[in-house]
């Protein structure tokens, strides 16, 4: 039975992406930040484990930990981080490093232990989470904290890519639009749901990605 990390697993999309793989049949561990009474919590093949993914020796171990137990690792996908709003006139230093803490030290943390245990398996993927606002300056106007961390992402995976394609070991980063959330629909009334993009659907392109056979050109960055 192949293996997958998710960190962030309580998260809409952590939830969406842990049922998604429990339902292909995968073991999967997944970080939390608590205990949760929850179904999936309780399912055979889940395994939770409450992690601070901002804490490289404690997100280490738990990659140590999953590896130790299943004694592989197919894939991860790394779901953890937040958003705040500002320009340049009211984000301060303060605001990236926390920004930064969030969206990206939480993404290496995990990311790190993952690749180097994947590159000498030779094989394996690793699912990051971008956004537009990381992707496209233009997009990041009044959510300058938030874009420049997540810009981040991309330049990390292309920098795992480099290494990692001689190995057999390929990242992507997803990067979705608005995400129809609950928190999203109460900060947002008056937007069309319609056009939104649900946890459920990034799951499953996520998910048929792992399935399908690496393409640079079509998944080092996967707009859903």
């Amino acid at each position: 039975m192949k293996t997958v990390i998710v960190s962030g697993a309580t998260g809409n999309l952590g939830q969406a992406v842990v049922s998604k793989f429990l339902e292909k049949k995968f073991h999967v561990a997944g970080t939390i930040r608590r205990m949760h009474n929850t179904d999936e919590h309780h399912h055979a093949n889940f395994q939770p484990q409450v992690v601070d993914v901002k804490n490289e020796e404690a997100s280490a171990e738990f990659v140590q930990s999953v590896i130790a137990r299943h004694g592989q690792l197919d894939a991860a996908i790394l779901t953890v981080g937040g958003f705040v709003a500002g320009n340049i006139s009211n984000t301060g230093t303060k605001d990236l490093i926390t920004q930064i803490d969030l969206n990206f030290i939480s993404c290496y943390n995990v990311a790190r232990p993952v690749f180097l245990y994947m590159m000498k398996q030779r094989r394996g993927r690793i699912f990051l989470v971008g956004s537009r606002a990381g992707l496209d300056a233009k997009d990041s106007n009044g959510v300058i904290a938030y874009g420049l961390s997540k810009s981040l992402i991309f330049r990390f995976a292309e920098l795992m890519n480099v290494d990692g394609k001689k190995e057999g070991v390929h990242t992507s980063v997803i990067v979705p639009g608005t995400i129809d959330t609950p928190e999203n629909r109460k900060s947002m009334p008056e937007a069309d749901f319609s056009k939104w993009t649900s946890p459920e659907s990034i799951a499953e392109i996520i998910y048929d990605s792992f399935e399908s056979p690496f393409n640079a050109n079509q998944h080092s960055v996967i707009k859903v």
